[in-house]
């Protein structure tokens, strides 16, 4: 799946729902720190990192959402991808496998 994004655009939101591999179950992120790495495709500069927000106990329940802000999507049109890591409340780290690949065009 490609999402797509707008260039310049300063409020798009993006959801993950975290879960692991083996038995489906959410992966419990509270009190830890969920953060989206984002680079242009084949690149390997990173150009922004989002973080996501705790609200009413979301990343209790692996569900991560990520807002665009103002200057992030300031790039040339064309693919870019993203990398989620998870930085749980003991200091541990885990990567998420699975890359997320994104398209931004150009605005009207």
């Amino acid at each position: 799946m490609t999402y797509q994004l707008v260039k310049d655009d300063t409020a798009p939101q993006i959801q993950a729902n975290l879960t692991r591999q083996d038995t489906g179950a959410a992966i419990d992120c509270s009190g830890g720190t969920v953060r989206m790495y984002f680079r242009a495709k084949g690149g390997s500069s990173i150009l922004f990192t989002l973080t996501a927000a705790d609200v009413g106990g979301n990343l209790a329940s692996g569900i991560a959402v990520f807002s665009f802000s103002s200057g992030n999507l300031n790039r040339d049109e064309g693919y870019y991808e993203g990398e989620i890591e998870i930085t749980y409340s003991n200091g541990n780290v885990e990567t998420i496998y699975q890359v997320l690949d994104f398209y931004l065009r150009g605005d009207f």
